[in-house]
């Protein structure tokens, strides 16, 4: 009888890079790549800015052509749902997809991602009112603002501010609707915060913080506006929604792993079952950062998690056991602006501030004591390089020495003795 081999639920970014990853350490089991899309593989980044903008074309987007994937022996199955799986105690089993196909597997991987938050407002269900996760959500978009005049975005977080300086640069009127105090409040200090609202508002989007919307308006053609709390009704052909995600662990769930904002995995991506993997957006893991406290728990949505992680799954599932360790990095580009963010701010007692406005370049450095933790860097790569190999190399940029913009800071970076091996270090597959 042959063998069913590994089954990976869900092409995301996490899922492509796990079968990728197998096949580079000689993986020789059959791998079937379920997808829910009818889409092939594609990167999700710019789908609130290139390809919203019409600047790159769909097929840019496509991780890798369908040669690959033959040439790699790697099945690639779109459009199946999987909506229950059985498994055995030697973590075989079959899923079962919503149109009554079923899929067997000698191993099982969860990339499942996560999924758009739902605004719990009346009219959120209105032709027009929008979320931006997936490929067809950004097509949705994009025919929509062909027409739009106005478009309101909820949520100041980054697809919010992505996708609001794309149509700004498309000509719309976009006004942005954060609940917070703050831009970007879960990722940023106050300082890159506020040099965030100060850029978008020079550029013409208007942004309304501490922002109470009552309902959506509209009809059975489309959203009309946005209701606010104080009695405004604030115009809109389009109402793009982003205020988070939501992980996605029915299955996880069904299946009776461990879950808690995702799927709980242990530092070599294995769930609680102590077989089955889950990796990316969908995991809650330790804290990859070296040093870290047992317990202490994270839930990444970045390219680069998803990229490293799999990669750690793939030792995994190898038979080899090689624990997530390094520095995390995350990057938005916000139409002209970049932000690049190396390191987690977490714990944050002090920040050193690096303006240089006559280049446009902004960094915020955070410390725990003397310790550099974290850096962010808006229109700084330099800074943000430099931080990262810092961070990587367990060395340290004295702060007494940063505030000054004109001295590089790869010049001043400070060996203080290695920190644990990461990630970056060895896991190339």
């Amino acid at each position: 009888m042959a063998a069913d081999g590994l089954l990976i639920i869900g092409a995301s970014q996490s899922g492509v890079q796990l079968a990728v990853s197998l096949r580079a350490l000689g993986y020789e089991p059959p791998i079937t790549l379920l997808s829910d899309e009818d889409h092939r593989p594609y990167q999700r980044p710019a789908l609130s800015k290139q390809f919203l903008q019409g600047s790159i074309s769909k097929e840019k987007l496509i991780h890798r052509s369908q040669e690959y994937w033959d040439e790699h022996r790697i099945t690639l199955v779109k459009g199946q749902r999987i909506i229950s799986v059985e498994k055995r105690s030697d973590g075989s089993g079959v899923a079962t997809a919503s149109s009554g196909a079923t899929f067997a597997f000698d191993r099982l991987a969860l990339t499942v991602g996560a999924r758009a938050r739902r605004l719990p407002l009346p009219g959120a269900d209105l032709p027009g009112v929008l979320s931006l996760r997936n490929a067809d959500d950004a097509l949705e978009l994009k025919a929509r603002a062909e027409t739009a005049v106005d478009v309101v975005v909820i949520g100041g977080g980054f697809i919010g501010l992505e996708a609001a300086a794309s149509l700004q640069k498309m000509g719309k009127r976009v006004t942005v609707l954060e609940a917070g105090p703050r831009l970007v409040g879960r990722a940023v200090g106050e300082d890159v915060a506020a040099h965030l609202l100060a850029h978008h508002r020079s550029r013409g989007i208007r942004v309304e913080l501490g922002a109470r919307t009552e309902a959506l308006v509209g009809d059975d053609d489309g959203v009309r506006g946005v209701r606010m709390a104080d009695g405004r009704t604030l115009p809109a052909d389009v109402v793009l929604v982003g205020i988070g995600v939501v992980p996605n662990t029915e299955l996880a769930e069904q299946l009776g792993l461990e879950c808690d904002n995702g799927i709980r995995v242990d530092s070599c991506a294995l769930t609680s079952d102590g077989v089955t993997v889950a990796v990316g957006d969908c995991a809650n893991l330790p804290n990859p950062v070296p040093g870290s406290a047992p317990e202490d728990r994270v839930r990444f949505e970045s390219v680069n998690n998803a990229i490293e992680h799999a990669k750690v799954a793939a030792y995994a599932i190898t038979g080899r056991r090689e624990e997530y360790a390094g520095i995390p990095w995350f990057w938005s580009d916000q139409g002209e602006l970049k932000l690049q963010i190396a390191g987690l701010s977490q714990g944050s007692e002090r920040t050193v501030v690096r303006r240089d406005d006559a280049r446009g370049r902004f960094t915020v450095l955070h410390y725990a004591g003397e310790r550099l933790i974290a850096a962010e860097c808006v229109g700084a790569p330099l800074d943000f390089m430099a931080v990262r190999q810092a961070l990587a190399a367990g060395a340290d940029i004295p702060a007494d020495l940063a505030a000054d913009p004109s001295v590089p800071l790869k010049s001043i970076t400070t060996p203080v003795g290695a920190r644990a091996q990461l990630a970056t270090s060895g896991l190339t597959a």
